[in-house]
């Protein structure tokens, strides 16, 4: 395997669905990502693996092996590749380079959503409550961090919306070591140090200094325990901050109604809808029969076109976006579930794996 080469945004235009994604989550994409080789022979993925990564072939050829049979091959630049490489996980099959070599992209599975979802929801509404937040690059660096992964997609917009700002001097604390915990904090721009005291170092040992796109303030609000450290502000600097009741709220009692296949069928079988809410080229590659495509983009202006009498079962890929559109539906009188692992934790999925494929 080479260094990674350098990647242009035209190319990541060429994949679905990165080309539903805004300039600036592109581009953030884009410096998390590169354009990578592998030789003949070598493998990309094994049978069984489930690891979060999303394959595109750039150039080249890769064959599909399910228990040592080829099942399928992909080819880089024809229709079959614009789309994900068998992403199904536990993957179905492993993928061989066939060709001398291949040019391919490994994209974190989690961080692709996280920017789809975001993308298609909160930066619009955000943008109208909070004028000079919503392209800020502080918003793009949280939702790329590991930690916002972790909130429930359909609460993102919410929280955004929910956020303080707030400035603060040079020196001014923030939190202190053994008060109550407030409120979650996350950093727009200025630096703060994080201290710790203990009993043999009163001005307090330093744990960190944190910068733009930086949170703080969380383990306290979930456990219920006081402050473990101090935060002093190094710079100047302004912070955004959820309170406590809106934080726990929102990352500990999401308001959703998950469903599983079999009740997701039983439900559309009783006269329910199955609401696709991917990209029109994902819905195109595959879909559940008789499913509405809804883009999460369109869920707004669409509104008007879904009947409020139907049970609407919301899906997408993995139940990212899905809770996310089912999150504004029912926030608008729909009665909505979602398809818990979306897609791919279904039979349909088999069906994707083989179309991918080519086979």
């Amino acid at each position: 395997m080479t260094d990674p080469s350098p990647l242009e945004l035209t190319l990541l235009r060429s994949f679905s669905p990165l080309d539903g994604l805004k300039g600036e989550n592109l581009r953030a994409l884009a410096r998390k990502t590169a354009i990578r080789e592998m030789g003949q022979g070598r493998l990309l993925f094994k049978e069984g693996d489930s690891d979060k990564r999303t394959f595109y072939l750039v150039s080249g050829t890769v064959d599909l092996l399910a228990g040592g049979h080829v099942v399928g091959t992909v080819t880089g630049g024809t229709p079959d590749a614009r789309h994900p490489i068998a992403p199904v996980l536990p993957r179905r099959c492993s993928a061989r380079v066939a060709s001398d070599h291949i040019e391919y992209l490994a994209i974190d599975s989690d961080l692709l959503d996280v920017l789809l979802t975001w993308d298609q929801t909160g930066s619009y509404e955000v943008g109208e409550l909070q004028p000079g937040t919503a392209s800020d690059d502080w918003m793009t660096l949280l939702l790329q961090s590991r930690a916002f992964h972790k909130i429930p997609p359909a609460n993102l917009q919410a929280v955004f919306i929910r956020m303080e700002r707030v400035n603060f001097a040079a020196g001014e604390t923030v939190i202190r070591q053994g008060a109550e915990g407030d409120y979650f904090y996350a950093i727009v721009s200025g630096r703060c140090l994080v201290t710790r005291e203990t009993p043999l170092n009163r001005e307090g040992i330093k744990l960190a200094e944190l910068g733009m796109g930086d949170t703080f303030g969380e383990e306290a609000l979930i456990s219920g325990t006081r402050r473990n450290a101090t935060v002093t502000m190094v710079t100047d600097g302004t912070l955004m901050r959820l309170g406590k009741e809106d934080f726990n709220a929102l990352l500990n009692e999401p308001m959703l109604h998950w469903v599983d296949y079999d009740e997701a069928k039983a439900i559309v079988a009783s006269g329910g809808r199955w609401l696709d809410v991917r990209l029109p080229s994902e819905f195109e590659h595959c879909h559940f029969e008789h499913a509405i495509n809804v883009p999460l983009y369109f869920i707004r202006l669409k509104l008007k076109t879904l009947d409020p009498s139907v049970s609407y079962v919301v899906c997408c890929e993995n139940g990212r976006r899905s809770s996310a559109a089912a999150y504004i539906l029912s926030e608008r009188g729909f009665e909505t579930r979602v398809l818990t692992g979306g897609i791919a934790a279904t039979d349909l999925a088999e069906a994707l794996n083989s179309t991918s494929s080519g086979g």
